[in-house]
């Protein structure tokens, strides 16, 4: 499904001439094209949507990161950059939950998996991570995790 979003998305930025919007749809292909690589010398065919989302997320957080170090060393126009093709990048993700949503989506896995400690953080952050793949930052979930485990 998002592969042909990728495709039509990508004729439709060619026959605009959206030259940023080209040039990061065909970055958001060649790195899907290296993870299909990937899985097919692991004996896997086309990586599914759930593994596409993950890769987006990826190539936002390498953007953000990026443009903070631009930021930082007084290059704005490349950190404008960034932040161009984080939000181009960013039209194909779910939209985010709010760390109230995030809470309550934590404690239902809590409440669902039974876990009664810090010990069972592994257990609830794999029902997350099912559940809630492209939605949830697991970066601020596990603290989030923690705390209501602890």
């Amino acid at each position: 499904m998002l592969r042909d979003r990728f495709m039509s998305d990508l004729k439709e930025a060619m026959k605009a001439g959206e030259k940023p919007r080209l040039g990061t749809i065909r970055l958001i292909q060649a790195a899907l094209k290296d993870k299909d690589i990937e899985a097919r010398g692991a004996g896997k065919g086309p990586i599914p949507d759930d593994e596409i989302l993950q890769l987006l997320q990826k190539m936002v957080k390498q953007r953000q990161e990026s443009a903070k170090m631009y930021g930082d060393g007084g290059r704005p126009e490349l950190a404008d950059q960034e932040n161009a093709e984080i939000a181009i990048i960013s039209v194909y993700l779910p939209q985010q939950m709010d760390e109230a949503e995030s809470r309550a989506a934590i404690a239902a896995v809590i409440a669902e998996t039974g876990a009664a400690g810090v010990k069972d953080m592994g257990k609830v952050m794999a029902a997350l991570k099912a559940r809630h793949a492209g939605q949830m930052d697991f970066g601020k979930a596990s603290p989030l995790v923690k705390q209501l485990l602890g």
